[in-house]
Parts: C-alpha cells; sequence; structure tokens
C-alpha cells in the first residue's frame, strides 16, 4: 500500500466506526444469531429503508461481519458475534459509547490540544462524569462498556499477580465489578468492598445477584475524593487514574494512603506509557487511549517516571512494576515509611 492509499486509509476510517455503530443500533448482529435474514427481512424486523439497509450490510460484509450467500440472504460471521447483545465477549455497548458518546467530543481534539481542556468541558460544559448523573442512558450505557472492556483484560491481570494473601480487596470505582468477581471467584478465602458511585453501585447490583459471591462482597456507595472504606489489606485502581489531571489523582491516591495500614498494598492497573513511541499496533493503542483521555477528561496516560512521581507525591513508594497482558501494567504501591525513598 501506498503512502497515499495509507493516509487515505486513515483520514477516512472513521466511516467504519459509523458502520458497526448503525449496525449496532439496529440489532443486526441480534437478528442474524437466529438465522439468515434478507436485507428486506432485516429492514422489516429493525425498522429501516430496505435498499439503504442493503447497501449497509454489503460495507459489513467486508468488514467481516456478515456476508451474503448465493441465495442473498446475510449471515453472521465470527467477528459480528462482538456486536450480539447478550453474547460473553460482546462489544455492543462499547461501540455505543464510542460512536455516539465520544465522537463529538473527539471533533474537539483541536480545542483541546490548544487549551488542554477536555472536549467534553468544551462542548457541554461538563467535567468528570457528571454527565452520567444527568443521563440514565448514558450511565447504562457507559457501565456495561466499562464492563465489556474489563472483561477482555481480567483473565490478564489475575494471572499475572498473586492475589492469595489477600484476605479483604477494596476495588475502588470498580463499576460493575467484573474484576473483584474474578478475583474473588479465584480466592475462596478472599472478602471484598466494591466501592463506586451510586449510579456505579446500582448497576453492579444486579450483576452480583447473578452470582453466589454476594455473600462476601460489600457494595459500597461514595466518591472517592472525599475518603475510601478503611481496613483492606489489598487496594484497586483499575483504569481510574487516567481519568483525572494531577491534581484529582494525588487527592485519589492520598485519600488511599489516609485509609490503608502500613502493610497494606495498592495496586495501580493502567498502561504505561512508553517515553517514546514508534509505529507499532501497540503503540497506535496507547496513543489511542493517551488522546481519548484528553478529548474525554482532559486527563491522560502515564509513563513509569510519571507514576513514579504522582505516586511519590501522594507517600507510596512503587514496589515493582508487573505487565499483565499486552495492554495492561500493574504498578505494586505500598505507604512509604518514613524516610524511605519514594
Amino acid at each position: 500500500m501506498s503512502s497515499v492509499d495509507r493516509f487515505q486509509e486513515i483520514l477516512t476510517g472513521s466511516w467504519k466506526t459509523q458502520a458497526l455503530y448503525a449496525a449496532a443500533e439496529l440489532q443486526i448482529a441480534d437478528f442474524l444469531a437466529q438465522g439468515p435474514k434478507t436485507a428486506e427481512e432485516l429492514a422489516a424486523v429493525s425498522g429501516s429503508h430496505p435498499p439503504s439497509l442493503r447497501r449497509l450490510l454489503l460495507a459489513l460484509c467486508s468488514l467481516e461481519i456478515c456476508k451474503e450467500r448465493a441465495d442473498g440472504a446475510f449471515e453472521l460471521e465470527p467477528m459480528g458475534e462482538l456486536l450480539q447483545k447478550d453474547n460473553p465477549d460482546s462489544l455492543r455497548a462499547w461501540t455505543q459509547w464510542w460512536a455516539r458518546y465520544l465522537g463529538p467530543v473527539w471533533e474537539r481534539l483541536l480545542d483541546s490540544v490548544k487549551t488542554g481542556e477536555s472536549g467534553r468541558k468544551l462542548l457541554y460544559g461538563t467535567e468528570g462524569f457528571e454527565h452520567l448523573q444527568r443521563d440514565p442512558v448514558a450511565a447504562a450505557t457507559f457501565s456495561q462498556a466499562i464492563a465489556e472492556l474489563t472483561r477482555l483484560h481480567i483473565k490478564d491481570i489475575v494471572r499475572a499477580y498473586d492475589f492469595s494473601e489477600a484476605k479483604w480487596i477494596i476495588d475502588l470505582g470498580g463499576g460493575t465489578g467484573e474484576l473483584l468477581l474474578e478475583i474473588l471467584q479465584n480466592q475462596p478465602s478472599a472478602s471484598g468492598i466494591l466501592f463506586d458511585l451510586p449510579s456505579g453501585i446500582e448497576h453492579a447490583k444486579s450483576r452480583f445477584d447473578k452470582t453466589d459471591l454476594a455473600g462476601r462482597c460489600e457494595l459500597v456507595a461514595g466518591d472517592f475524593f472525599a475518603s475510601v472504606p478503611r481496613g483492606g489489606d489489598l487496594y484497586l485502581l483499575k483504569s481510574i487514574l487516567h481519568d483525572w489531571n494531577e491534581a484529582k489523582s494525588l487527592r485519589i491516591l492520598e485519600n488511599c494512603r489516609r485509609a490503608m495500614e502500613p502493610k497494606a498494598r495498592l495496586l495501580v492497573i493502567e498502561p504505561v506509557l512508553p517515553e517514546k513511541r514508534g509505529a507499532s499496533a501497540g503503540d497506535q493503542a496507547l496513543s489511542r487511549s493517551d488522546l481519548t483521555m484528553l478529548v474525554a477528561h482532559g486527563a491522560k496516560e502515564r509513563t513509569d517516571s510519571e507514576f513514579q512521581s504522582l505516586l511519590g507525591s501522594a507517600g507510596f513508594s512503587l514496589a515493582r512494576t508487573i505487565a499483565a497482558g499486552p495492554a495492561f501494567s500493574i504498578l505494586e504501591c505500598h505507604p512509604a515509611l518514613p524516610g524511605e525513598s519514594r
């Protein structure tokens, strides 16, 4: 592929996002999971214009979401199953979140680069997750999207770290509790607290009700900018600090430090940026995530040295960094002792 062709592919790539989003909203994968259907049949059940839907379906064929059979009906491809609502590996909510809610703020990237402010703040005047408190549909979509993304990585995280010595685990900002549930399922002697905003806890209740672990996990609503629960021997912050600027991240960490006993441990589970980046798929994924944090929250992904500086300012020492699959690292921290190097 020539440089011009590659550039064109990058520049116009958003058409793929919109095609996947339209398929997700129209529930194309769910209908096709019931069996092959023609464009006319799919149009009837999805409330679509048949000729236009056929054009979308042909585009989805080019993306390996579905394929057209010799008889003219369409059937689902394996990758298309990721758009099924009830598929255990579903990314339907993430598709909806990315296209519907992140798309408009991405359009303000230039303004974010010029000002350092989030595109969401510039566009809507809201910061952090204020918008979720005002919009129940957005809150439900976000909660499900984060659960879907977490499921992609929890096996790697649980394999990478030995949780066997932890008896009381506190997952801060843990959403629907996917990570904590996985840990508790693998550690029968452990118990825990899932701590999140009231909206997050509300969505977590239905998730925990479907398991036999409810008796070993307490669901607590709160605000980690105010305080966090005491008494844990292991605290988890997965994909939390990258949502916040330095001052707010420091406040979260300081509240963790105040709640922790000297022998407790904190796991910060996040991507760690390399000091320099190339053109690999991994570097592109990190760059996408970093810029997403900028436009969505006025925040960022961090390098190892940036993490060490932030953790040291909050009174933590970084004991070790553990790779947890291709996307995440686990930074194991402990409260710094008087005179200890941070």
